[in-house]
């Protein structure tokens, strides 16, 4: 088995969620890294995801056979100059940020076009640091390659073999495509999700009745509004031109809904929301994307003592570990009254029918 040297310059959640996936595939493998916070270094080593850790970018990145830029999309440009020195002409060099324009132009100045390869998991998490990350994250998630037209087949192949390695699915785009793409399905819904949230506390009385409520359809609509802001901050200053263009053509389609309300037109209000509805239920469902999937269920229990901690006994004692557990309190969309949510689509099947088989009443989370 060929070894390979691999090289993270960041070890947030995503570089610390490849890292721990290419650790456990099985490959022949040594894992360089370095990152600002050395407490993510130290655990990573303890872990025995990292082999070497780096305080500095230097010299010990040079026989690496891919390296992985994984700092924040304003440190990469920084990041890549000082790398360029220690560079090997064998080593793929990637990156795993959501706007691929920027980092692309930067590769081209500095002369490291044939061996760059943007890569992109479309995968997260509402958390963020390598105290979060897990290998099951690039699970059966998209990864995009942006390739630059004088990046060797062979050299794509290599990478894509890699990516199959983690688990995900590899998926070759264009860069300018990808960001146009991302900026419609995933840019723009962290911004439309912010909004609605800051809109409600903006609405909300002084007794903060629409935030006790909150639940149900608002909270998993509004889900990623608790994802890091540093990071969409710069998302945004990145992509912005793709991201006011789906903007503009958003606010249109909001204007076009509120003139029609105003004339209380019941069949386009109908068509509006059926054709959602349908274009929504074609989706192809993936255990992973730009937005993460919620793996939950609810069910129907009694109001009664220990009727919760029997439920959270039960799913421990076969080793199925619970995310978040708690009562919904306002099911004006969704069924059942205790709200389970696991780490994996292999915990809610285990869950279902043993839960099932003890007589409870369980609704899947669509």
């Amino acid at each position: 088995m060929k070894h390979l040297t691999l090289g993270f310059i960041g070890l947030g959640l995503i570089g610390g969620s490849i890292a721990k996936a290419l650790k456990a595939s099985g490959l022949n493998t040594t894992i360089i890294a370095y990152d600002l916070n050395g407490d993510s270094l130290t655990q990573a080593q303890a872990d025995g995801v990292v082999d070497v850790t780096c305080s500095f970018i230097d010299a010990s990145f040079s026989k690496c056979d891919y390296i992985f830029l994984c700092a924040p999309v304003s440190k990469n440009d920084e990041n890549l100059t000082m790398l360029k020195q220690f560079l090997s002409p064998s080593c793929t060099l990637t990156d795993v940020g959501s706007v691929k324009s920027g980092i692309h132009r930067h590769v081209e100045e500095l002369g490291l076009t044939a061996q760059f390869i943007g890569g992109h998991p479309m995968t997260g998490s509402e958390r963020f640091g390598y105290s979060n990350s897990k290998p099951i994250l690039l699970e059966n998630a998209y990864y995009i390659l942006t390739p630059s037209g004088c990046v060797s087949n062979e050299r794509v192949e290599e990478y894509r073999s890699l990516v199959l390695s983690m688990g995900a699915i590899p998926l070759v785009l264009d860069a300018k495509k990808h960001d146009y793409v991302t900026a419609a399905i995933s840019h723009l819904p962290h911004i439309t999700a912010s909004s609605l949230v800051n809109l409600v506390r903006d609405s909300d009385s002084e007794d903060g009745i629409m935030k006790m409520i909150a639940a149900g359809g608002f909270k998993d609509i509004t889900r990623i509004a608790s994802s890091s802001p540093d990071m969409w901050q710069q998302i945004c200053l990145t992509n912005t031109e793709n991201i006011v263009s789906l903007l503009d053509d958003y606010i249109k389609a909001l204007s076009c809904i509120k003139e029609q309300l105003i004339r209380e037109d019941a069949d386009f209000l109908y068509e509006f929301f059926d054709s959602a509805r349908v274009y929504r239920d074609s989706f192809i469902e993936t255990s992973s994307g730009p937005i993460k999937k919620s793996y939950s269920i609810t069910i129907d229990i009694a109001d009664e003592a220990g009727a919760l901690a029997s439920i959270a006994t039960m799913l421990a004692l076969n080793n199925i570990s619970i995310k978040n557990i708690g009562i919904v309190h306002n099911r004006e969309l969704a069924e059942g009254v205790l709200r389970i949510e696991f780490y994996g689509e292999s915990a809610v099947n285990t869950a279902i029918p043993l839960l099932t088989n003890r007589g409870y009443t369980i609704y899947e989370k669509k």
